[in-house]
């Protein structure tokens, strides 16, 4: 065979290969409204980008009649490209080769560019389209997935994981993307569960089609498994793309600086009347957010999952941050289970990939009730108060108003190491609200005066005066000034650049023992 022979040999094993499944099943999957391994992957790199590795990989399985069905690249694509000319690791689940199950070399093909990303220092990216392990292959399916298991958790906190749950996603295959950092799914036609309806029916005898079970709206609202429920494939590509744009390339680099033309000075008037004279009222925090950052744009993060808190990333003169903010538009901005999971994961994902946290409190405390003691409050409460603690990225954190108990301390405190603490000078940090506070501590007085309740008013508003506000606390130092909030983007982005250079440490260790 001559050279050019082989030159054509090569050719056509690739048309084969790009064929994946075959046209019939290509077709099938456009039918469902969704694309192709490979299309996907062209939607997200940066046009004529990707190398491709491994596309002559075939399974090693001889018995069940599968000798006689060794299609090219054995249901993955792998390899890696570009977003915005930064170098990213990608794999890619084709649906149109055994419904994209699992198998030996399927699964090593994904190791082998999870190892290399680590190596060089760049994010991993997995478009996950898949009907769980190849039964055909029993144990070696299974050790497949769990080796892509070790190496998402050494992974973690290294290089920024992202995938995308295009289809199907069951059983042992959910672990993956469960470990990475964010998850995003499509509204219909992609789902996630452990165990699927026929299961649960013969285990439970429940009945539950897919959608309700492990759709993208239950998953990003009910559970909080994902972060992102994306209208379609594309706007799917879109949000990995910008996520991507807020994150560095690893954990030894810094977040990307943009261009930024807002003004670092920009006021803005409405900020000084935003919070409503009577306390008891709600407004909505996302307005100040977008009030202080670049151009008014962020990325919020798990929308839809425990509203009372909002996360999300922004810029503050071209430079990323991540934000946490009690929402008083749901539960007056209450912690409970939830939120303080939300937060925690977020702050603790900032800190691994060197991007500052600034924290807006409006916190009453902590939700009471039977059902939050019971789920585990006091532990999932103290997951808050470790990442923030733990935390050596800059913190800035800015009282908007109510600080009350436990959770002032929790929320990004002077004690849990916060760099900067501003207070507006509508800010109450004191142990509970005054007119709890008074009906404890006046309780005995009150049942002997000839009027209780005009008694506890007056002391309510004594106490008010001396500790619902941020100048007591300003006066120990927990609080670094009193601040206008017309003013806040600019003293933000002044205390960022003062502590652009910060270092801090935790003790040496293994690693600590958080409060799981």
């Amino acid at each position: 065979m001559d050279i050019n022979e082989k030159i054509f040999h090569i050719q056509q094993m690739r048309e084969k290969a790009l064929l994946s499944g075959g046209q019939d099943k290509i077709n099938r999957q456009h039918k469902k409204g969704k694309f192709t391994a490979r299309e996907r992957i062209e939607m997200l790199l940066d046009e004529n980008s990707f190398e491709e590795f491994d596309m002559f990989v075939t399974h090693r399985l001889s018995s069940f009649g599968m000798e006689h069905k060794k299609p090219l690249g054995d249901g993955v694509i792998t390899g890696y490209g570009t977003i915005e000319g930064r170098l990213v690791y990608v794999y890619s689940q084709d649906f149109t080769v055994f419904g994209g199950s699992l198998s030996e070399t399927f699964a090593k093909k994904i190791c082998k560019v999870m190892d290399i990303a680590m190596k060089v220092g760049a994010p991993i990216i997995g478009l996950n389209d898949s009907g769980g392990a190849r039964i055909q292959e029993g144990v070696l399916s299974l050790g497949g997935y769990a080796d892509i298991f070790l190496r998402n958790t050494l992974a973690s906190g290294v290089v920024p994981q992202i995938s995308a749950i295009m289809g199907p996603c069951a059983g042992g295959a959910v672990y993956s993307p469960a470990i990475t950092d964010f998850i995003i799914m499509v509204k219909n036609t992609s789902y996630m569960f452990l165990t699927g309806p026929k299961v649960i029916k013969a285990v439970t005898n429940e009945e539950v089609d897919p959608e309700t079970l492990g759709g993208a709206i239950t998953q990003s609202s009910r559970s909080g498994v994902s972060h992102f429920a994306a209208e379609n494939e594309q706007e799917a590509i879109l949000l990995i793309r910008k996520i991507l744009s807020y994150l560095p390339q690893n954990n030894m680099e810094e977040p990307p600086v943009v261009a930024c033309s807002d003004s670092i000075d920009r006021t803005d008037d409405e900020l000084n009347y935003i919070i409503p004279e009577n306390p008891s009222k709600s407004y909505d925090v996302k307005e100040v957010i977008e009030k202080i950052v670049d151009d008014g744009e962020y990325l919020e993060v798990h929308r839809s999952y425990a509203q009372n808190l909002v996360v999300g990333f922004a810029r503050l003169n071209g430079k990323s941050v991540g934000i946490v903010a009690n929402q008083p538009k749901y539960l007056a901005g209450v912690l409970d289970i939830n939120a303080s999971l939300k937060a925690s994961r977020f702050v603790r994902f900032c800190d691994s990939f060197n991007i500052p946290i600034l924290t807006l409190v409006d916190v009453p405390g902590f939700l009471p009730g039977t059902a939050q003691e019971f789920g585990g409050i006091i532990k999932h409460g103290a997951k808050l108060l470790y990442a923030y603690a733990e935390a050596t990225v800059p913190k800035i954190t800015v009282i908007l108003r109510k600080s009350y108990g436990g959770a002032y301390c929790v929320m990004s405190s002077k004690h849990l190491r916060g760099d900067i603490n501003y207070a507006w000078p509508e800010a109450e940090i004191a142990v509970m609200g005054a007119e709890g506070a008074v009906e404890i501590l006046y309780q005995k007085e009150a049942k002997t005066h000839k009027d209780p309740k005009a008694f506890l008013k007056e002391k309510a508003l004594e106490y008010k005066k001396k500790f619902a506000n941020p100048y007591e606390a300003a006066r120990y130092g927990y609080i670094d000034d009193v601040i206008e909030p017309k003013r806040t983007r600019f003293r933000i982005i002044r205390a960022l650049e003062m502590l652009a250079t910060k270092k801090d440490n935790i003790p040496f260790r293994k690693h600590g023992n958080m409060p799981l």
